[in-house]
């Protein structure tokens, strides 16, 4: 078992998603189509396996709250995949382009699309969402 551990680790450490593997947590805020902003705690779990990664991130403040979830594959420097939020019943596609824990991608679902920007050094990971709906941007900071 340590020896499919081990393998499995080191091959996911030289794919894409290299150090995002595991549990994050960390404070962030939320900005709201009224102007109105919350501060947000946010966790988030990675699991990947070669050049796919599955993605569930829960941020909540005492008002607010989502759960996102994301499955993506990483071929030549794209990304693509799909993702739903499961408290507003939402979901679609994800595209663009990432490499070495960096990604820059679009969400998209019927009548709502968001920017995405995942940046991960060593234990730190910023996360920065953007959208033109009654949800208008999140910024996130997580570390492991």
């Amino acid at each position: 078992m340590t020896a499919l551990a081990t393998t499995t680790t080191s091959h996911a450490q030289s794919s894409t998603f290299a150090g995002m593997a595991g549990t994050w947590s960390g404070p962030g805020t939320v900005t709201l189509d009224d102007g109105s902003s919350e501060r947000i705690r946010c966790r988030s779990t990675y699991k990947v396996i070669g050049a796919s990664m599955e993605m569930a991130l829960t941020c909540a403040s005492d008002a607010y709250r989502f759960n996102l979830q994301a499955a993506v594959v990483s071929a030549g420097g794209e990304v693509s995949g799909t993702w739903s939020e499961t408290s507003r019943n939402i979901g679609g596609t994800i595209q663009g382009r990432g490499a070495g824990g960096s990604f820059q991608v679009i969400a998209q679902a019927a009548g709502f699309a968001a920017n995405i920007s995942l940046k991960t050094t060593g234990n730190k990971q910023q996360i920065a969402l953007r959208a033109d709906s009654v949800f208008r941007a999140a910024n996130i900071s997580l570390s492991k």
